[in-house]
């Protein structure tokens, strides 16, 4: 096998492990994972997209699965699957770290918010800043997470990082 080909197969064999790391922590930590309150740990995997842009398509399809155990899944799989790849994709161009925490944090708080409007007939802004709480409290996190382990060149190319690999925060 070429070069090029065992490149894609780890590509792809990668963000299928980031899939499953993601829905695994998702569904693990149930109860706080779902609904208009909700500390989604495995959130913090997709400042991944900040170091690789690759990462997105895995963390997307992780947040899917995740999603089709979700008990409002009929909404959170598009409405939550959606969130997620709008976030990955502004976390994937921003230069800074401490700009990229805040796509989550919004993608979440307008778009989910939403969804739990639908649902519950609950007040949309409740709902975003309950939403948006969460998701601050998991971005913080996983910025001091990402801030110190950035440090370690063994981590960077573990992970393939092909940008952002210097940053002040």
């Amino acid at each position: 096998m070429d070069n090029k080909r065992k490149e894609v197969v780890y590509e792809i064999c990668l963000n299928g492990i980031i899939a499953a790391l993601y829905a695994t922590l998702t569904i693990f930590i149930a109860p706080l994972s779902y609904g208009p309150i909700q500390f989604r740990f495995s959130e913090i995997l997709v400042l991944l997209c900040f170091f690789n842009k690759r990462y997105a398509i895995g963390l997307t399809l992780g947040c899917l699965i995740a999603n089709c155990f979700s008990p409002t899944a009929v909404l959170d799989i598009p409405f939550g699957t959606f969130a997620t790849a709008l976030a990955c994709l502004g976390i994937m161009f921003s230069k800074w770290l401490i700009l990229a925490i805040t796509f989550p944090v919004i993608c979440n708080a307008f778009i989910v918010a939403l969804e739990f409007t639908i649902l519950d007939n609950a007040p949309y802004w409740f709902n975003a800043g309950t939403i948006a709480l969460g998701e601050l409290a998991v971005m913080a996190i996983g910025y001091i997470f990402f801030f110190f382990i950035k440090r370690s060149t063994h981590f960077l190319n573990a992970i393939k990082a092909n940008q952002n690999r210097e940053f002040k925060f």
